[in-house]
């Protein structure tokens, strides 16, 4: 698609798909919490880190892979778990998998993905970790995890920042509701965007495939809250993998969960989706990195927007990174040429951010 080479940045990205999405699908994606100030404190923290310059140091042969649970990673940063990835255009879902087999780095299949999660981890080549939400009582959370485990998934993501499905007033005012329920304001914000809406019309109505099984019907808003330490005891118990937990940003909590025997921390939230007032992430992982070691595992999201961020969180702590909203809005621009632009475009940003402060890899020492 020709949009693709006008994406030079995740801001590029970002505004070619709020021209392209209809309204209440681009604010369902770029929507945050409350007034979105947590967004935006979190966007000032990461502003506010700067890298340090070095010079004279040979830096000609730069590496960005690093290693993740004794694998290579072709890159530093993945994909972060997002619900209904085929809203930004249909297909999405397996345009997300085939960029991680092609960089061998995580894909984060999400419980509301629109895809199989059979379908995605195949196309992925296995370079995709399932991502959980405990719902209800449970029953069907368990259930979902060993169908994971039964798919050949080596790494479970339990989220746990979500006890209820925060407050996004952008997403509230459009009456988004999956699946969609059509009134009049919909139906014009639709016909709108024409070009969307014949592309879903033509690929089918997007559906949270992953619930389309016996004995589980799933409900989004349905409350979260039951999930407890005893949850992750026994999901520690049934998943014989790597267990992260993600939705981390206190710290007694991480050495908590460091002491249950999960494999990694995620630090995140949520994309500043569930609580405004929460923590600017990137705040918190310096210490959450101070109180559980240097051996723990911490991974991170939310706000990343270019290479230097990755190298910002890295230098915070980070062991690896995922972008999550600004992949899709890059799909939306221009399709999966769209995906590949904007991923080059991190990748040329970190390479060259990397060189200005004299390194040549991101491997621990």
């Amino acid at each position: 698609m020709a949009g693709a080479a006008h994406i030079h940045s995740s801001d590029d990205a970002r505004r070619l798909a709020k021209r392209r999405l209809p309204w209440m699908v681009f604010d369902y994606i770029d929507g945050a919490a409350g007034r979105e100030t947590g967004a935006a404190r979190n966007r000032a923290a990461f502003d506010a880190i700067t890298l340090d310059p070095r010079i004279l140091r040979d830096v000609s042969q730069r590496s960005l892979a690093v290693d993740l649970f004794g694998a290579t990673a072709q890159r530093p940063f993945g994909i972060a778990p997002m619900g209904m990835c085929n809203l930004s255009a249909p297909g999405a879902d397996l345009m997300l998998a085939r960029l991680a087999a092609k960089y061998q780095i995580p894909h984060g299949v999400s419980t509301v993905a629109s895809t199989p999660m059979e379908q995605i981890l195949e196309v992925a080549e296995g370079h995709a970790w399932f991502q959980l939400y405990f719902s209800g009582d449970g029953a069907g959370t368990f259930k979902l995890a060993q169908r994971a485990k039964d798919a050949g998934y080596q790494t479970l993501v339990m989220t746990v920042d979500v006890p209820e499905v925060g407050r996004r007033p952008r997403e509230l005012r459009h009456g988004f509701k999956m699946p969609f329920v059509i009134g009049p304001r919909q139906f014009v914000d639709f016909a709108l965007h024409p070009r969307w809406s014949l592309s879903q019309l033509a690929a089918g109505k997007p559906q949270m495939a992953n619930f389309e099984m016996d004995g589980y019907d799933f409900d989004r808003t349905e409350s979260r809250a039951r999930a407890v330490w005893e949850t992750l005891r026994r999901l520690r118990d049934l998943w014989p993998g790597q267990l992260v937990v993600k939705g981390v940003l206190n710290v007694d909590d991480a050495v908590a969960l460091q002491q249950a025997g999960v494999d990694a921390i995620q630090v995140s939230s949520h994309g500043s989706r569930q609580l405004e007032s929460a923590p600017a992430p990137i705040t918190m992982l310096p210490k959450i990195r101070a109180a559980v070691g240097p051996d723990m595992p911490l991974f991170f999201d939310s706000g990343l927007r270019s290479g230097e961020d990755v190298l910002k969180a890295f230098d915070c702590g980070a062991n690896f990174t995922f972008f999550g909203r600004t992949l899709q809005f890059a799909i939306a621009a221009a399709g999966e040429q769209g995906l590949h632009q904007l991923w080059d475009v991190i990748t040329q940003e970190l390479s060259s951010a990397m060189a200005q402060t004299g390194r040549a890899s991101l491997l621990k020492d």
